[in-house]
Formats: C-alpha cells, sequence, structure tokens
C-alpha cells in the first residue's frame, strides 16, 4: 500500500459521523470497547486458574471493539508473572528489552519504546527515564487485576502510542462479593551470586486485602509489594576500533584497527522494589460512582562492582606497532594480540539509583437522563536520583595483556601483573560521574459523555476533552578527589577469583573506605558547583496539550455480513518549551529556550464483521492515523557551538544540540485480521498491519540557521520515515476434550514478522525495535489444584537504545528466554509454587556498530523462587 493512498484513506474517515442512517438489523449486542480507565470486563468476573484467566483475557478480546491483546488476573492478586513487563512480553507481537535480567521496556510490533503509549486506568503515565518510556517491572503482580493492549487506535484513547497502547488496570473491590484477601511470601534463589560473593538468597512479599461495606455501596482495596532482588552481572565489553589511525601490524601494507580497549565488570548489589496500592469505590447512588486511586512505587538500585579497564592498545599512528606480537587479524580488525609496556586500571565502583513512581486520580461516573457523564482528574510523578562513583587505582606501564576478542561471544584475555595485588596499583583517586536527577510531573483533567442513539448504524455516540500539562527536567553534577597522599588499606578489599576474569579487588564498605580516605561529604553532591558540561547537560521541557474527540459506535450491516465498530476522530493542540544552556567556543554556559506548537487530527475506525451467527468467525478491519510524541530529553535546548572568529569569515556555526522544536511522527495506519473462537477458551488468528510513518526522529547532522548566521549541527530531526508492515499468528486452545488426565492441557502459541524500510541516521541502523521475529509458546496444566507452565520465547536481533545517551545505539542479540512455573494447592486456601528463571542461562549480547567483533556480553544467571500464598 502506497502512503499516498493510504493517507486519502484515513482522510476519509473524517465525514464517517455523518453517514446516512441506514437499516440496521436486530442482533444480539456484543459489549461496546470499554474507553480506557473505564469499566472493563477483565475485572468483571473473578477467576481462578490458568484456564480461567485464558477465558477471560479471550472474552475482553472477542467482545472489544478494538484489535487488543489482553492479561487477566488468575486469581486475586495473581497475574501469570511477577511484573506485568513479564505478562507483556509473552503476548502476541510484543517482546521486552532486558534491564539487569529483568523484562522492561516493551517492544511492539517492531517498533522500540518511543512508540509505546503507557497508561494506568487510562491515565498517561509519568516516567523516571528522561525520554518518555515507563519500565513496566514496577508494576508487580499484586496491584493490578490485568492490561489491555491496544492495537488499533479509539478517538477515546490518550494519544502516543503508534504501535501500541498500554492500559495497565488495578482491581474493583465492587466487583467482587464479599471480603477477600491473599498473602505471598517467597525465596529468590540466584546461584551467580556465588560468584560474586553476593548473597544467593533474597525476599518477596505480597499482598492485596479487598472489601465492601455499607451494603456493597463502598468498596475497598489494599496492596502492597517487597522485593529484593540481587543484582548480579558478569560482563566483559570491546570499547572499539581505531579504525582511521592505526598502522600496518603483518607487513602486508595495509592500516590494521587496533582497539581502544577493553572493560570487565563484576557486579554484586540488591534491587529493592516496594509498590502499594489504595482504591476506594463508592456508589453514591444508583446514578452515581465515585473511584479514587493512589499508586506508589520505589526501586532502590544499589550496586557494587569491580571493573578492569585497558585502554593502553590504540597504537594511535603506529606508535605501539614494536610493542605488537601474536596478532590475530581478521577482516581488517586486529581481534587478537600479545602487548608489552601496558598499563591496566581497577575500579571498585557503587551505583546507585532511586526511583519513585507515583499516581493518583479522582474519577466519577454519572447517569444523567440517558447520558452517561464521565469526570476525572489526575496526577503522575515520577523521579530518579542517581550517582555513579569510582575509586580508581592505575598499574605502572609495564605489562603485558594478551586478548581473544572473536566475537560470537568469545572473549578472553590475561595480564601479566597480579590484579588481585593492590601493592600492583599506584595510589586511589576518586571520581563522581555523575550525581543525576530525573524528575517528571503530569497533571490532567478529563470529561466524556456517552448517550446511546438509534439512527441507523450509530448506537452510541461519545464526547470528550482531556487537558494535560507536563514538565520534565535534568541536572546533573561530577567532580573528582585525587590527593597525592591517599592510600587505602589491603584490608579494605576483598579479592574475587571468578573464572574467565581478572581477580579482583572489590571493597568492603565502599561508604566508609571512601569518607576515610576522600574525606566526609565525599560522595555528597551539595554545595558543589556543576561544571560547564554539567551544565550544557542539564535540561526542562514544559508540554501543555488539550484535545478533544468525538467517537460514534456502529452496528448493523453491509456486504450482507453483520457488523459491530466504532468511528471517530480526536483533535489535539501541543505547545511545547525547550530550556537548556549554550556555550560558544567554550565561553561560559548561558540560558536558551526555544519551542513549538501544533494541532494534529487523528481520525480511526474499527469495524469487526461477523462471518457466522454465533461470532465464533470474525473479519476485523481498522483504519486510523496516529502519532507518538517526540522523547522529551531531545526537545532540550541546550547546545555547544563552535565558530570561526577570524574577521571576515563566512564559516557556519557547528556544533551539537537538542531541539526544542521536535514535531511528533505521525502514521497513517491499516489492520486487516481474521479470528476463529473454535471453542471455549481457544483461538486461532491471522492479521496484517501496515503502518506508513511519516517525520521519523533521529539523531544526525543538519544544516539550520541559529542568530541568523547557518549552522551544521548534530541533534535530532524529524526527517524521512517510511514504513512498517507485518505478519501475527496465534494458536491458542485448551485441550478440555481430552480424556483424563490429558483434559488439564493447553497451548498459547504466537509468532510475527516485522519489516520496515526505515533506517537510523545513526550508523544507518535498521529502526529501533524492529525484530523481524519474535513469537513464544506456552504449554501448560491444570487439573485437581494443580498447576504447571513452561514458556520459551524467541527474538531475532534488533537494534536498542540502551543507555541515557540517544545516539548510543547496538544491536541486541537473537534471545530465547526460557521460564517454568509448577504450583499446588496444598488445602483450598494454602498453595506451594515453585519458579524457574532464565533456565538456559540466556546471555544479553550487544553488538555495535554493526562489527561483529565489538561485544558486550553480560550474564546475569538463572534465577529461582520458592514460595507460599495463602487466601482468607
Amino acid at each position: 500500500m502506497q502512503q499516498k493512498t493510504l493517507s486519502v484513506l484515513v482522510r476519509s474517515l473524517f465525514p464517517l459521523l455523518a453517514l446516512p442512517a441506514v437499516p440496521a438489523l436486530a442482533q444480539q449486542a456484543a459489549p461496546s470497547e470499554p474507553a480506557a480507565g473505564g469499566d472493563t470486563s477483565v475485572q468483571q468476573v473473578v477467576v481462578s486458574g490458568i484456564r480461567a484467566s485464558v477465558r477471560s483475557a479471550l472474552s475482553v478480546k472477542e467482545n472489544s471493539n478494538s484489535m487488543v491483546e489482553v492479561v487477566a488476573s488468575e486469581d486475586i492478586g495473581k497475574l501469570p508473572d511477577t511484573t506485568i513487563a513479564e505478562s507483556l512480553a509473552r503476548l502476541p507481537g510484543l517482546a521486552a528489552g532486558l534491564d539487569r535480567g529483568n523484562a522492561s521496556q516493551i517492544v511492539a510490533r517492531g517498533m522500540g519504546e518511543r512508540f509505546i503509549g503507557a497508561t494506568l486506568n487510562g491515565r498517561e503515565l509519568a516516567s523516571s527515564e528522561p525520554n518518555r518510556a515507563v519500565r513496566f517491572e514496577q508494576f508487580p503482580s499484586e496491584s493490578l487485576s490485568g492490561a489491555i493492549v491496544y492495537k488499533t487506535q479509539n478517538a477515546d484513547l490518550v494519544e502516543g502510542g503508534v504501535a501500541t497502547t498500554i492500559d495497565l488496570q488495578t482491581v474493583q473491590p465492587l466487583k467482587y462479593n464479599g471480603r477477600q484477601a491473599s498473602l505471598k511470601a517467597d525465596a529468590l534463589y540466584y546461584p551467580l551470586a556465588k560468584d560474586v560473593d553476593a548473597q544467593t538468597v533474597r525476599p518477596r512479599l505480597g499482598g492485596i486485602w479487598i472489601d465492601q461495606f455499607a451494603n456493597k455501596t463502598i468498596g475497598a482495596a489494599v496492596a502492597f509489594s517487597y522485593q529484593k532482588q540481587p543484582s548480579i552481572e558478569e560482563r566483559k565489553n570491546h570499547w572499539g576500533f581505531n579504525e582511521d589511525h592505526s598502522a600496518d601490524l603483518n607487513g602486508d601494507g595495509k592500516v590494521d584497527k587496533t582497539p581502544w580497549g577493553f572493560e570487565d565488570e563484576l557486579k554484586s548489589g540488591t534491587n529493592e522494589r516496594s509498590s502499594v496500592l489504595g482504591k476506594l469505590e463508592w456508589k453514591a447512588s444508583p446514578d452515581a460512582m465515585i473511584t479514587a486511586d493512589l499508586y506508589f512505587a520505589r526501586n532502590k538500585i544499589r550496586e557494587p562492582s569491580v571493573q578492569h579497564w585497558t585502554g593502553d592498545v590504540g597504537n594511535w599512528d603506529g606508535w605501539q606497532t614494536g610493542n605488537y606480537s601474536n596478532v590475530d587479524i581478521r577482516n581488517g580488525y586486529v581481534v587478537g594480540a600479545t602487548v608489552k609496556d601496558v598499563s591496566l586500571t581497577t575500579h571498585s565502583t557503587r551505583w546507585i539509583q532511586n526511583m519513585d513512581n507515583f499516581a493518583g486520580g479522582l474519577n466519577g461516573k454519572f447517569n444523567v437522563g440517558d447520558w452517561k457523564v464521565e469526570a476525572d482528574v489526575a496526577t503522575s510523578r515520577a523521579s530518579r536520583a542517581s550517582q555513579w562513583a569510582d575509586v580508581r587505582n592505575t598499574t605502572a606501564k609495564n605489562g603485558t595483556l594478551s586478548w581473544a576478542f572473536i566475537g560470537d561471544e568469545q572473549q578472553s584475555y590475561s595480564y601479566s601483573q597480579d590484579t588481585g595485588n593492590l601493592a600492583t596499583f599506584g595510589a586511589p583517586q576518586l571520581y563522581i560521574d555523575n550525581d543525576g536527577h530525573v524528575h517528571d510531573r503530569l497533571d490532567s483533567a478529563q470529561l466524556s459523555g456517552a448517550l446511546p442513539l438509534d439512527l441507523g448504524p450509530v448506537s452510541r455516540i461519545k464526547i470528550g476533552a482531556r487537558f494535560a500539562d507536563r514538565e520534565k527536567s535534568y541536572r546533573q553534577t561530577t567532580w573528582n578527589i585525587s590527593p597525592t597522599n591517599a592510600a587505602i588499606p589491603a584490608s579494605a578489599y576483598t579479592t574475587i577469583n571468578v573464572p574467565g576474569y581478572f581477580p579482583a579487588l572489590m571493597l568492603n564498605d565502599f561508604e566508609g573506605t571512601v569518607t576515610s580516605t576522600f574525606g566526609a561529604g565525599a560522595l555528597d553532591a551539595s554545595g558543589r558547583t556543576p561544571t560547564a558540561n554539567d551544565l550544557l547537560a542539564g535540561w526542562r521541557v514544559k508540554e501543555r496539550t488539550s484535545a478533544l474527540y468525538a467517537q460514534a459506535d456502529l452496528d448493523g450491516e453491509m456486504f450482507g455480513l453483520k457488523y459491530r465498530g466504532n468511528a471517530g476522530v480526536r483533535v489535539l493542540h501541543t505547545s511545547q518549551t525547550g530550556e537548556g544552556m549554550e556555550s560558544v567556543n567554550g565561553a561560559a554556559p548561558t540560558a536558551v529556550s526555544g519551542g513549538a506548537s501544533y494541532t494534529k487530527a487523528l481520525p480511526s475506525m474499527n469495524l469487526i464483521f461477523n462471518l457466522d451467527e454465533e461470532q465464533k468467525h470474525q473479519v476485523r478491519f481498522s483504519l486510523a492515523r496516529a502519532m507518538s510524541r517526540a522523547p522529551m530529553d531531545e526537545m532540550r535546548a541546550s547546545r555547544q557551538i563552535s565558530m570561526d572568529t577570524t574577521p571576515g569569515s563566512q564559516q557556519p556555526l557547528t556544533g551539537s544540540a537538542g531541539n526544542p522544536g521536535l514535531l511528533p511522527m505521525m502514521a497513517n495506519q491499516a489492520d486487516l485480521a481474521y479470528q476463529w473462537y473454535f471453542d471455549k477458551g481457544s483461538l486461532f488468528s491471522a492479521a496484517l498491519f501496515y503502518k506508513q510513518i511519516g517525520s521519523y526522529i533521529g539523531i544526525t547532522t543538519d544544516t539550520t540557521t541559529i542568530g541568523n548566521r547557518q549552522a551544521v549541527i548534530t541533534r535530532s530531526i524529524n526527517g524521512e520515515g517510511g514504513y512498517v508492515r507485518g505478519l501475527e499468528l496465534v494458536y491458542q486452545h485448551a485441550f478440555t476434550h481430552l480424556p483424563a488426565p490429558f483434559d488439564g492441557l493447553g497451548v498459547a502459541a504466537n509468532w510475527s514478522y516485522n519489516e520496515s524500510d526505515i533506517h537510523e541516521y545513526t550508523n544507518n541502523f535498521p529502526m529501533e525495535g524492529l525484530m523481524r521475529n519474535n513469537g513464544g509458546v506456552t504449554l501448560w496444566y491444570e487439573k485437581n489444584g494443580f498447576e504447571a507452565r513452561v514458556s520459551a520465547n524467541y527474538h531475532s536481533p534488533f537494534v536498542r537504545m540502551p543507555r541515557w545517551t540517544a545516539g548510543y545505539m547496538a544491536e541486541n542479540g537473537e534471545e530465547t528466554y526460557v521460564t517454568a512455573n509448577v504450583s499446588y494447592y496444598l488445602t483450598p486456601q494454602l498453595q506451594l509454587r515453585v519458579g524457574l528463571d532464565n533456565i538456559t542461562n540466556q546471555k544479553v549480547v550487544y553488538t555495535q556498530n554493526a562489527n561483529a567483533y565489538m561485544q558486550n556480553v553480560m550474564e546475569y544467571g538463572r534465577r529461582y523462587n520458592v514460595g507460599l500464598s495463602y487466601k482468607f
């Protein structure tokens, strides 16, 4: 489908609401798709067990007016996984990037985090990341009753998700009968922790309580969770190659590209997550329902580690050629060698990262005559405070380094000096790089009204408005302390020995040793003057949005087939301002700001054609225009400029900058799906989608104007887009017709293929998030209180941005992630659970600059848990 054709189709949706009335054949009304944040059938039935959750999820999917995927609770406070991120990553067309071995940010339909919208009870969420990405692992199973993943657009959905909008949903206490409560306690076991001298067993606790009062007119729910997970890692990283200033090492007349250096890391820390949810529902009258809810999550990461760096092997302009021997050259790259007269640094480091996320709101639903009116006010806050501190010691330049980094995760090296002996190294230095803080605030208000109609194919109209005000900022401070007489006794260190790694010196008490060696307050940013680079790194972005929408629910007959669906349009206006600092030719930074405003119309249509009276066979079609806003950190105004000061010079300015004038990425998109609900809890589905994305945002060097002068600046811009298209297949079946005991078996399998002609402007990478293939298989069994589930999920390589630096990209290698869970009810209330995670010990591998020899290989290890759940 060509872009022009699709644009015409999308534009044709505007007059759709004015369709002439045509006779509609009477049919049993299917449940309408709920507005995001409104009542949903995810909570309307209290489900228990795998089979019940599968049926509940498919019921929502079948009756939805949109193309959706659903995660439904298996029981009170029991989603299929520890966090919602793990459950989402198994849905058709979805996957997750791993962070610290955990599923975190979602990839959907071949598109990365910039195209994923996230809401909680229909409300947009603030984020502790510098962009807009939401870390889904912050939502534990106790706090949620489910999630709906919208793959197609509705006019009443908050704009922002070209790939998908994921609405996380909390329990509705008045949907339950009587008091219900559940408590969980788990012991988590991490075998890899023994390698890095860390505690191998950690706790996980959680619970939920639900009750109703005043003759079931008041409902209350409270949920909590706590987990202290080991944060451990074994890692080796290649820094890259000297591409243009190396020399000929083997005498063949060709330049041999030597590496800049390597680093390894042994990490031994904790990832402590806690959350609390409170929700209160009041049915004030038959025509009024008031809901108040609060959610708070805290994530405290503390990661001591020890690293080794060596950067003395770059052979700039051939100065080290005589020190090289045993050279292994492949495709012009030196992937192995022995080099003498090399120094090495040891780094006893400590990374802390504290994240707070809060969301709360007040919602009212009222019947006013025939109108159903809903009003909602909400606020969301997120913050992130982090600090990387490094106690660094360096050897003399008299060691010999040998290495072989030949790709395919094969990395080995050795050093002639004893890195486990403190006497090998010189005096310690302290580096803080950096102490950083992110703050995000998002306030919103929504008002909508829905009116049932009998106007030809229109069975209901819904109109609404939303207003949002968002502000996000970042600041940092860096410093270092290098006293000439500093010394740390050997007794302050523990030597860690891990096969394949240098012996490593790790401080036993990082904070205590730093204080005694470098002085009180050595780790405190208070009172320190930010450097010029710190000031240039800081920014603030403000964004104000207003939106109006109208949507009609449709119900009629077309082409001899009964159909239902919706059509509507959402019109929004956004005003944005970016602030930051500017430095010209190294001068002191000064304040600078910029911005943009835009108005967009987003029409959408969803139609479901029933191919039989039972509605088992459905054909779904959707046409829409969608948008995803620019990452907030890329809308900063900060910039560093260089200029030729020669009198009369007309040379353009050069430098790097943010871009406060970035506009959203727009997409015209079409979806077509066939769904066959051939049995209870059973589905076969085949779907095609096509998205034509314009104004794609990427980092490049472009020509602009600054102060009436031409400038060549490296920054994010709205550039050319392209298509994203794909195929999704789903098969799901509960084998209830088999003879016992095999009637407890079930399977869920999905596979998707995605392709795109969009490339990043950095290194011509494929589009960030593009997985050509991903899918998974889950086998489950449920019978007589026994439950078992084995899941294997696969994705092909994809490009991601794993660091805060927006310009840093790497290819995340293919991964197959295998988990297993077994549980048994010892009594009707008490359940024993056993889980195995990352059974195959899948490593995470980043390949940089499309160079197979440049790899960052991370191992997080297998994880096990044993736990008990008790229902009251």
